[in-house]
């Protein structure tokens, strides 16, 4: 296991280079994110099409696997998938040879119609580190970060569409919302003494927050708002050790 993996981190632009998906978007970040040495790129969530759907073996899922494989890189990948008739918002792990690895099923919806929640966090073991996967509206419960970091997650990422409410303010709404994310990001971070990779998407949409995040339990590492682009760093996973020193009983 890497010392000092490198995340990447895609705050794409939906529906620009095609008008019904994002594929031959999605294939340009991962190349991008290998050129930056990247162990895993994460994407934002339900990231690949417009207006439907997907299953596990759909064409477009085949085709990102098989640019993992190219690149050698992990992707964490996240989309509506239809299980036995049953809908669910899913981020799929994507390991280096192109293989499914894992997959978490988001258990706080926020107002999807007809999609089921998940019941359970996972961890899963990669050739850089533990991670973990939460989507959008479960970074504000608390409880499922800590049931990922007493089973020894060391990152995690949160692939989201995050928006404000209109009612929630009375003027300047996506600067208080956006000081409201980062605040939840930080605290999911320092509370459980891990990193967290935030992604997510740039759309022309009034409402939607368009900032992702690179966090240590102390600090922004990177970040990036209102713009496409690709966020990389290294994470030292040596100061996972040293804050939980620092913090006794944490």
């Amino acid at each position: 296991m890497k010392q000092n993996p490198i995340i990447a981190i895609a705050q794409i632009k939906y529906f620009d280079l095609d008008e019904k998906h994002n594929l031959e978007k999605i294939i340009y970040f991962i190349k991008k994110a290998k050129e930056n040495n990247a162990d895993i790129i994460c994407f934002p969530e339900t990231c690949i099409l417009k207006d439907k759907w997907l299953e596990f073996n759909h064409y477009f899922m085949n085709e990102i696997k098989k640019e993992c494989k190219k690149n050698n890189i992990w992707c964490i990948i996240t989309e509506d998938f239809m299980i036995k008739g049953i809908l669910h918002n899913i981020s799929i792990l994507i390991d280096r040879n192109g293989k499914i690895k894992g997959k978490y099923k988001k258990i706080k919806l926020y107002s999807e119609r007809g999609v089921e929640a998940g019941k359970k966090v996972h961890i899963f073991k990669t050739d850089f580190a533990k991670i973990g996967i939460a989507i959008c509206w479960d970074l504000a419960f608390p409880e499922l970060f800590h049931k990922m970091k007493k089973a020894g997650v060391q990152i995690i990422f949160c692939p989201a569409q995050w928006a404000y409410e209109e009612k929630a303010y009375n003027s300047k709404h996506k600067k208080k919302e956006l000081l409201l994310l980062k605040s939840l990001i930080s605290s999911r971070a320092f509370e459980n003494l891990v990193f967290i990779g935030f992604c997510s998407p740039y759309r022309n949409q009034k409402d939607l927050i368009c900032y992702s995040a690179i966090v240590s339990p102390h600090q922004i590492i990177k970040e990036i708002f209102d713009k496409e682009g690709l966020i990389v760093s290294d994470i030292k996973l040596s100061e996972l050790t040293k804050f939980k020193k620092l913090y006794p009983g944490k």
